[in-house]
Order: structure tokens, then sequence, then C-alpha cells
């Protein structure tokens, strides 16, 4: 499935998919809290949250729906790599503010 999304959330997806993180931090604001697993990410260990992330599992995580709520932007993702119980149906909770990723939470 193709769907548009919002350019921020957009390149967030292509550096999870293709690994090329230059600049990821870029796309984050400079309060921007992650939330992946239990675990709580600020500031730069964003960028290695991420870089950790594709290392050990390669994800690659296929948008397959968008949800405007009251709290921000939902984007469910296939995501498959070299994890357990891989592919996964995970939901990835955008906050945007100025155009900046401000808080991501992804769950299943």
């Amino acid at each position: 499935m193709n769907i548009e999304l919002p350019p921020t959330i957009a390149a967030f997806f292509h550096a999870h998919n293709t690994g090329q993180t230059d600049g990821f931090n870029e796309l984050f604001t400079d309060d921007a809290l992650v939330n992946d697993e239990e675990q709580d990410y600020r500031g730069a260990a964003i960028k290695g949250w991420m870089d950790e992330a594709i290392a050990k599992y390669k994800p690659i995580a296929e948008p397959t729906d968008i949800a405007q709520t009251a709290g921000g932007t939902i984007v469910t993702a296939q995501v498959s790599g070299n994890f357990p119980g891989s592919p996964a149906q995970l939901h990835y909770n955008f906050t945007l503010r100025s155009g900046k990723i401000a808080a991501l939470a992804i769950n299943a």
C-alpha cells in the first residue's frame, strides 16, 4: 500500500529503511523523546538508538495506514527484519511540532 506521509515522517522511514541516518537528529526537536521497547531516548541518544536497531535487526517498515488523532499522527507499519516475531505490525505514534518530531512512541 502506498500512503502519503508528512515529509518529516517520510524522512524518518527513509532513514529507518535505508540506514542512511546522517542528519537523523535534525528530524527531531531539541527536547524530543522517543520511546521504544519501554526505553526512552533523548538528544544524541535518538540517533544511537536508530543506528543500533538498524545494525542489530535490519528492520524494514512498510507503512500501511496513517491516522490523525488529537495527539498526533499514528502510522501503522508492517516491520520485518532479524527479530523474533518478524514480521510484526507496529504503531508509530508521532507528535510533530514546527515540522519536526517532538515525540515518538512505538508499540504493537
